[in-house]
């Protein structure tokens, strides 16, 4: 069986405009020994699926600084301190990068990006019968362009790795189970 280790010691290393970097001492269980790992504190994300009434996905084009490539996504972003929830931050986020929005929004999961270096958690909502209510009001970072796809090409846009952005991939998996409890 595999026990937590014990936790000695943590250190900020850096604070940066979407998360914190601090190095955290533990010791290994098995070993007795202590090592040194590197954690980024950052708040809590939120991605949602928006789907019109006649069953189109609102997706989006945005440059990625970290791959340097633009990818195909769903709207998400950062749950800001001042949203009163992950539903109203996703909504939010909605509206900004797509000028969509609902107020039929349905919580489909949540999921660890990454355990082993960050230690926040991605909220996924499903947006159902989005209309486009006002012009996108992008962060001055942000460029993106709104494109729909039908519902059906999802699964061969993600096969195809046109979809790669694993927490959009893992937000089409909580969407097919509910759809599989509930068809939409």
């Amino acid at each position: 069986m595999v026990e937590k280790w014990q936790h000695v010691d943590s250190e900020e290393i850096g604070s940066y405009r979407v998360f914190k970097l601090r190095k955290e001492t533990s010791v290994s269980p098995r070993t007795g020994n202590e090592h040194a790992f590197y954690v980024m504190d950052s708040n809590d994300w939120v991605n949602i699926i928006p789907l019109t009434p006649e069953g189109k996905v609102v997706l989006i084009h945005q440059y990625r600084h970290g791959n340097r490539e633009v990818t195909l996504e769903i709207p998400g972003g950062v749950i800001d301190d001042d949203d009163p929830s992950p539903a109203a931050a996703a909504r939010r986020e909605l509206v900004e990068e797509t000028g969509y929005d609902s107020d039929d929004i349905v919580p489909l999961g949540v999921v660890t990006p990454n355990p082993a270096i960050i230690n926040n958690r991605c909220h996924t909502f499903l947006a159902r019968n989005v209309r486009r209510t006002q012009k996108p009001d992008f962060d001055s970072s942000e460029d993106i362009a709104v494109e729909l796809f039908e519902l059906t090409a999802i699964p061969e846009l993600i096969r195809t790795g046109k979809i790669s952005h694993a927490l959009v991939v893992a937000a089409f998996y909580h969407f097919d189970h509910l759809r599989e409890q509930n068809p939409y």
